[in-house]
C-alpha cells in the first residue's frame, strides 16, 4: 500500500506529514515512560522481520493481484503501539529512501495508512482491549484476523480519501474505494493468519513477550528464553529476506492493482518542481532501488538487498532509540 507521489498533491502530504510526525513525537514521548531497555533488541529484530515479510508478495487468487504484510498489528502484538508506531516509521523510511519504495512526497501519508491505523486502531482499540482479560490462542487467532482486516480497511480507505482531496481526477473516489476496499479486505484476512502465527509462536515460547496494556502482561512460564525468541524471529527474517523472497508474486499489489483498474495505468503524471526534487532527493539515496542492485535485475541481487534492508532497519532501530535515549532511566542505574 506504499503510495506514489503522483497520488498526492502537496497539500495533502504536508497535512499528513504533521499528522505523522505529530504521532511520532507523542510516541517517542509514551516510550521514553514506559521505560523498557528489553525493547531496544526487540525494536531492532522484530522491524527487520517485518522488513523481511514485506518483500514477500502473495497471490489473491483469481484477481490478479498481490499483497503483502503490512506488519503493524504484528509489531504492536509483541512491542506495544508507541514502539511498534516508531518501529514501523522507521521501516518505512528505510524503504523510502534505499529502496525507493513508496514517495518521499508520499512518506507521510505512508506512515500514516501503514503504521497509525495498525498500531492505533488495531493494537489499542482492539488487540489490547481483548487481552486485557487474558490472552489464550482462540484469543491472539481470532484478534489478529479481526485487527488487521480493520486496520487494512481504514488504510486503504485514508488512501482514497487522500487522492480525493488531493484532487487526482483519475482516481473517481467511488470507483477507486469500490475496488481499494475489497481486494484490501483479502489481504487483511491473509496478512492477519500471518500475524496470528508469529504472535501464537511468541506467546508459546515465551507469553510475557506479548504485549496486552496489562502491567503483569502475561504469566511467566516461558519455555525459551528472551534470547532465543529474538534469535529465532531474526532467522527467520533472514531466510526470508535472503530467499523467500525470490518467490514473490509478479502481479502488482492491492493499490497499484486498484489504480490500473481504475485509471488504466499504474503511472500517473505528476508535473511540478515539488515533485521534482523529491525523485531526485530519491534517485540519489536509493542505493538499491526496487530492491536489486544497480542495473542488476539478478536474484542475487534481490538477496542481497534484502539482507543489506535487515540489517540496516536493525542498526537504525537501535541507534534511534540510543540517540533519543528511550531508556535512559534503568540504563543508569544498572
Amino acid at each position: 500500500m506504499h503510495m506514489a507521489d503522483a497520488l498526492v498533491n502537496p497539500a495533502v502530504a504536508g497535512t499528513m506529514y504533521v499528522c505523522s510526525a505529530a504521532l511520532a513525537g507523542y510516541s517517542i514521548k509514551k516510550v521514553k515512560m514506559e521505560d523498557e531497555p528489553k525493547k531496544i533488541a526487540a525494536m531492532g529484530v522484530m522491524g527487520a522481520f517485518v522488513f523481511a515479510a514485506q518483500m514477500i508478495n502473495f497471490t489473491i487468487p483469481g484477481t490478479g493481484s498481490s499483497g503483502h504484510l503490512c506488519g503493524s498489528m504484528l509489531l504492536t502484538g509483541i512491542l506495544g503501539p508507541y514502539a511498534g508506531f516508531l518501529t514501523m516509521t522507521g521501516v518505512l523510511l528505510i524503504q523510502c529512501l534505499l529502496f525507493a519504495d513508496g514517495g518521499l512526497l508520499a512518506l507521510g501519508c505512508n506512515i500514516w495508512n501503514m503504521a497509525a491505523y495498525g498500531c492505533f486502531a488495531g493494537g489499542l482499540l482492539i488487540w489490547k482491549q481483548v487481552m486485557k482479560k487474558g490472552v489464550t490462542r482462540k484469543k491472539i487467532i481470532s484478534t489478529s484476523i479481526a485487527a488487521c482486516i480493520v486496520s487494512l480497511q481504514l488504510g486503504a480507505f485514508s488512501v482514497t480519501l487522500q487522492t480525493l482531496f488531493s484532487g487526482i481526477t483519475e482516481l473517481p473516489f467511488g470507483v477507486f474505494a469500490a475496488a481499494m476496499q475489497p481486494i484490501h479486505l483479502a489481504i487483511g484476512l491473509v496478512e492477519g493468519m500471518i500475524t496470528a502465527a508469529v504472535l501464537v509462536f511468541v506467546y508459546e515460547a515465551r507469553p510475557e513477550m506479548l504485549w496486552t496494556g496489562n502491567i503483569m502482561e502475561c504469566a511467566p512460564k516461558e519455555r525459551m528464553s528472551f534470547r532465543k525468541v529474538l534469535a529465532v524471529l531474526a532467522a527467520v527474517a533472514a531466510v526470508t529476506a535472503g530467499g523467500l523472497s525470490l518467490f514473490a508474486s509478479q502481479y502488482p499489489d492491492g493499490l497499484e492493482w486498484s489504480v490500473e483498474r481504475v485509471a488504466g495505468s499504474t503511472e500517473l503524471e505528476a508535473e511540478g518542481s515539488i515533485y521534482k526534487t523529491a525523485g531526485q532527493v530519491q534517485d540519489k539515496t536509493a542505493l538499491l532501488p526496487d530492491y536489486a542492485l544497480p542495473d542488476d535485475d539478478s536474484a542475487a541481487g534481490t538477496a542481497v538487498s534484502g539482507l543489506a534492508g535487515c540489517v540496516i532497519v536493525v542498526a537504525v532501530c537501535t541507534a534511534v532509540c540510543y540517540a533519543f535515549r528511550f531508556f535512559r532511566r534503568k540504563e543508569q542505574h544498572g
